[in-house]
């Protein structure tokens, strides 16, 4: 029996606490160490708190959101924070901003105060909240004092410990998979690649960050993604990826162009597909119902790159729960083309790449620092 993940609450509501602290409460893998009503005071319970992952209004008196991540940099705070995010029209700016701060994710703040909306987001909230947290653990060397001298209240102790590996609490309750760096099977690997498609969710936003700012800026071919995120975050995503990569970064729309020195990210509500004509590659957007529980899909993405590119494509699949893209991978691997997976080690979830693993569609794994780098190799630059 391990300690439950400790979570601080931040918010300038008392409504919004209490609704926050009820919903994390209800799952027993979690605990609520603690609320503050802004930012200030979140400084000065952490020491004493301990949290293992902090949800964050972003308005706020005194010490606000953009303030806090802005001290937590600062302070080399390296605890994650999932930020509370106003509806798109409102919050899509401020919310990308907290991304580039260093926030590992954001939800949506609900609208009302019942029905399926709050059952959706407490769900959302709870496996965003696991994620992160067994992720912090992970990376942290989290570990429980011996049996005989911890006393009647659990404690947590933390140690960096950069290569212990996964603690015991991680070890069982991850796949026993093999997702370590490497070579799994280039032996029917053939074509020239003339598109990369990526599909990323549970901790992609700063894995994209990271990628693109380090892809090269001659890259020969054109990247269309699929990123897990709501309507209408995906335009200023999109907006401030292009700000730190070296390539053009857009949200993807139907007629675009897909061509070379430009990322195109699939709109929030949207299925993004690859069409291959005579003159050129151009993008189809979809209002087909969700693939794989989700809308847009990667599973959709890479169906149409199979059908138009074939072996010419390199397809990459990352961090995320589930399993979307997972299977629809496969039929780009048995074509032919190259088809790449994140690692275990550096996934916030591992679930999707460890899913297109298990299932022999991948042939290399790919650490997130080593991503853009291979990327790079595989188009000539």
């Amino acid at each position: 029996m391990t300690d439950p993940i400790a979570v601080l609450v931040v918010d300038d509501s008392a409504l919004m606490r209490n609704m926050l602290k009820k919903m994390i409460s209800s799952d027993g893998e979690l605990n609520v160490v603690g609320t503050a009503m802004n930012g200030r005071f979140a400084t000065q319970k952490i020491p004493m708190l301990m949290p293992e992952v902090i949800v964050t209004d972003l308005e706020m008196p005194d010490m606000n959101g953009i303030d806090f991540l802005k001290w937590r940099q600062e302070e080399e705070v390296d605890i994650p924070v999932i930020v509370l995010s106003a509806h798109a029209k409102e919050g899509a700016s401020i919310t990308m901003e907290a991304l580039a701060l260093g926030a590992s994710d954001f939800i949506t703040k609900p609208q009302g105060t019942g029905g399926d909306e709050l059952r959706e987001l407490g769900a959302h909230l709870i496996n965003l909240l696991k994620a992160y947290g067994h992720n912090y653990r992970r990376k942290t060397g989290w570990s429980l004092p011996p049996a005989p001298s911890r006393p009647k209240e659990p404690v947590r102790t933390f140690q960096q410990k950069p290569d212990s590996g996964y603690s015991p609490f991680v070890k069982d309750h991850m796949s026993q998979v093999e997702g370590k760096e490497g070579v799994l099977d280039m032996s029917g690997h053939r074509g020239v690649p003339e598109l990369i498609a990526l599909g990323i969710s549970t901790g992609g936003p700063n894995a994209l960050r990271q990628v693109f700012a380090q892809i090269s800026p001659r890259l020969p071919l054109p990247i269309v993604v699929v990123q897990h995120m709501p309507a209408g975050f995906t335009k200023e995503f999109a907006n401030s990826l292009n700000k730190i990569s070296p390539l053009e970064v857009k949200e993807a729309q139907t007629g675009d162009l897909v061509k070379p020195g430009r990322i195109l990210i699939a709109p929030g509500d949207k299925h993004v597909e690859v069409e291959k004509r005579k003159l050129a590659t151009v993008i189809n957007l979809s209002d087909a119902p969700p693939q794989n529980g989700h809308k847009p899909s990667a599973g959709v993405l890479f169906e149409s790159v199979a059908r138009n590119f074939g072996e010419n494509c390199i397809a990459v699949i990352m961090t995320g729960m589930g399993k979307d893209g997972a299977v629809e991978i496969g039929e780009i691997f048995r074509q032919g083309g190259m088809t790449l997976a994140q690692d275990e080690a550096s996934s916030v979830v591992f679930g999707m790449p460890r899913v297109a693993i298990e299932k022999k569609h991948i042939r290399e794994v790919v650490s997130l620092d080593n991503m853009a780098r291979r990327l790079n190799e595989l188009t000539g630059c």
